[in-house]
């Protein structure tokens, strides 16, 4: 630089700066600056005097600045000097990385490269960047724990939402400002005998009979705040006018006044009908018959002890979880005789057939079927009388217990030889059998073979016999 003289800049001409003055306006514009050579040796170092960061780079003088570098910042230094040196005019501006004594504090700088000699001196001021980079670290921080409780706030939800669908209790949240449903779990919509989203949003006073906003809220405010939190009464608005009881209960939420209500059916004959669950109960334990209670596929769910007897079964968990079908004479084909008959009728009477036990050992039953159409649970249920002992029963009955059957056989007598009215009444027993059979297994030619004992040529030359093939085909 010359003392003497002026250089024009593109402002006007500016008289030269003294060389301290211009130290001190180098190192109060910049946090820090070095004078470096060609070689890159650090000539000369200035930094802030208020900037207690970069006290310690007294030190560099006279060390080549590529010491003082992180190694990723060596490269880009060089790189720098060589674009600086071909193109003088245009302003580099790089940041690099110094070393530090303490491991995890080192010095980010941005410099500007000037040329202030002709020896090929080159003065580089530089920014410090840390404070950008704690700013940014504090970003990263804050975004960081803003993405946490938003995850925790997402958790939170997730386990009241599972919290609320598990829940048998009918639960409702309602806001007290405005007394509109905000939330509302499965059991309190089929209760209330609408869909959530029908509900959520909904006037809760408008649900119930008799009720206006404000009162509602009043007497639930009055059974909240009451000794031992009395429940409220509540008549459920349109044909099913159902009695509910609510039990309310308020909180402040997000400064919002909440109230969580849970509603109950008020029963009108409990009494009642805990003394016939406790018949029933009785009878499926003690009854004489054989009870039995079968899934829609025909397995066994649940069986009395007469069943036990029946089946020569020693306990209860021998028989449940197994087929039905397992314990019948003609296996799958009773059992599905049975299930599709009483699923179509809802109930069947009297189906005669065998029971196997244990042992193998077969006994003459009487089963009647009932189906329960239940839309989440449905269910069978089969009685079980031993023919056997009915059919004991009916003979001690005397001859009144034949009926006109036995009549219309004896008014025959007379009219035709003892050869032809057994002839007569055989084919008409076995034509009944027959059509019985083909109505039962709803015109299944295997399973009405299979259910007569027959083989399916036999049985195909009998319904021609009887004019049933056009009726079975149908």
């Amino acid at each position: 630089m010359n003392s003497g003289g002026t250089q024009n800049w593109d402002l006007g001409a500016v008289p030269m700066i003294e060389p301290e003055m211009l130290a001190e306006m180098i190192s109060t514009i910049s946090d820090l600056a070095l004078v470096i050579d060609v070689d890159g040796i650090i000539l000369s170092v200035l930094n802030a005097p208020d900037h207690n960061a970069f006290s310690h780079v007294k030190s560099w003088e006279s060390k080549n600045i590529r010491s003082t570098l992180m190694p990723d910042s060596i490269g880009k230094f060089e790189r720098t000097i060589e674009e600086h040196r071909a193109d003088p005019d245009r302003q580099q501006r790089t940041q690099m990385n110094h070393m530090s004594s303490q491991p995890g504090q080192d010095s980010a700088v941005l410099y500007s490269f000037f040329d202030i000699g002709p020896d090929g001196a080159i003065l580089m001021m530089g920014r410090d960047l840390r404070p950008v980079a704690d700013l940014q670290q504090q970003l990263v921080n804050a975004q960081i724990a803003l993405e946490q409780d938003f995850e925790r706030q997402r958790e939170y939800d997730t386990r009241f939402r599972v919290l609320m669908k598990a829940s048998h209790d009918a639960i409702v949240f309602v806001s007290v400002a405005n007394g509109r449903i905000t939330d509302v779990n499965g059991a309190a919509a089929a209760l209330l005998g609408q869909t959530s989203e029908e509900l959520t949003g909904a006037d809760f006073a408008a649900i119930f009979e008799d009720q206006g906003k404000s009162e509602l809220m009043a007497d639930m405010a009055a059974s909240a705040l009451s000794e031992g939190n009395t429940e409220v009464s509540l008549v459920l608005r349109g044909r099913r006018r159902m009695v509910l009881r609510a039990a309310p209960s308020f909180f402040r939420a997000a400064g919002e006044r909440m109230m969580l209500c849970r509603l109950e059916e008020q029963a009108t004959d409990r009494a009642g009908t805990d003394v016939l669950a406790r018949y029933m109960t009785g009878l499926f334990e003690n009854g004489p018959d054989a009870l039995v209670f079968a899934n829609r596929d025909g397995m066994i769910v649940a069986a009395n002890d007469a069943f036990l007897s029946l089946t020569d079964s020693a306990h209860g968990t021998a028989v449940k979880g197994r087929s039905l079908a397992d314990f019948l004479g003609r296996g799958v084909v009773d059992l599905k005789v049975l299930l599709e008959n009483a699923a179509r009728s809802g109930r069947m009477r009297l189906y005669a057939t065998k029971v196997k036990g244990q042992y193998d050992n077969e006994r003459p039953v009487e089963i009647s079927a009932t189906y329960l159409a239940d839309a989440a649970h449905p269910a069978y249920i089969f009685v079980m009388r031993d023919a056997e002992v009915t059919d004991k029963t009916r003979a001690l009955a005397g001859p009144g217990a034949v009926g006109d059957n036995r009549k219309s056989v004896v008014e025959l007598v007379g009219s035709a030889t003892l050869k032809e009215i057994v002839a007569d009444t055989t084919d008409v027993i076995e034509k009944l059998c027959i059509e019985t059979a083909v109505e039962l297994t709803d015109n299944n030619r295997v399973a009405t073979a299979e259910m007569l004992g027959l083989s399916r040529q036999s049985l195909y030359v009998k319904l021609r016999k009887y004019g049933l093939i056009s009726r079975a085909t149908e």
